[in-house]
């Protein structure tokens, strides 16, 4: 008997059936990948959100996003730590044995902060004196470690690099939305001196929205930070619970 007699369970040729099986792998194997690409960018975005999912880094959170431009300024600040740091954990992974690997991780992230905080000091110092200590507290960032920990030092350096990319630039909108929220309310402009503190590339964010607007004071205040974190997060949550219902149905 030759090969080209053999025929499966169905009566298919030996030959077209491991052409089929071949064709379903190729599909699974992309299928996965698709998925954990999507599941990384949603977690990073919406799902496990740095704010309103884990509730970390509510310190610089609520001090600085008296603006947006303020929150803009520390998200990208921020964006570009956990970026590299995704980028330089799993690059390294195989060299960094579990008993150091902690103070391993703090210390790329002490190198990358202070690489930004000297940079923004020399290039954007009208930000840098607005945020003042808050830069160098990125350090602290439980969230930026807790990446480190969790998913960087086990993942590809590919997939390790786009989550750091999906959790700053969700830390970034939260930050941008809940200072736009109390900028809004409080002053009735958006993204002011954004050229001043940017740059004159970003004159074209600055707005007035409310013109000869008296200010509702508490807003950019500390506990007006409180009160606008609060509905932002009702919000999600009622978004979250209706995209549930739906999905259900």
């Amino acid at each position: 008997m030759t090969t080209n007699n053999i025929a499966d369970s169905t009566g298919e040729p030996f030959a077209e059936s491991v052409s089929s099986a071949a064709q379903q792998d190729a599909t699974a194997d992309s299928s996965p990948r698709m998925g954990t690409w999507r599941r990384i960018a949603r977690d990073g975005l919406w799902d496990n959100n740095v704010v309103f999912a884990q509730l970390l880094a509510l310190c610089p959170l609520l001090a600085v996003t008296s603006t947006a431009t303020n929150g803009l300024g520390l998200g990208l600040a921020t964006l570009f730590v956990m970026v590299m740091t995704g980028l330089l954990v799993s690059a390294l992974r195989g060299m960094i044995t579990d008993p150091v690997r902690i103070p391993v991780f703090i210390l790329l992230i002490a190198t990358l902060v202070t690489i930004v905080d000297l940079v923004m000091e020399a290039h954007l110092n009208e930000l840098y004196q607005a945020l003042g200590l808050f830069i160098p507290l990125i350090v602290t960032n439980c969230a930026i470690l807790g990446r480190a920990e969790v998913f960087a030092s086990k993942r590809p350096t590919s997939e390790a690099t786009f989550d750091g990319l999906m959790m700053g630039i969700g830390f970034t909108l939260t930050l941008i939305v809940l200072g736009g929220v109390r900028e809004i309310l409080g002053s009735g402009t958006l993204f002011a001196d954004a050229s001043l503190m940017l740059g004159e590339a970003f004159t074209f964010l600055e707005m007035t929205l409310i013109d000869d607007y008296a200010g509702f004071l508490i807003m950019i205040l500390p506990p007006g930070g409180f009160i606008a974190l609060g509905f932002i997060m009702a919000g999600k949550r009622l978004i979250d619970r209706r995209l549930a219902g739906g999905n259900h149905a």
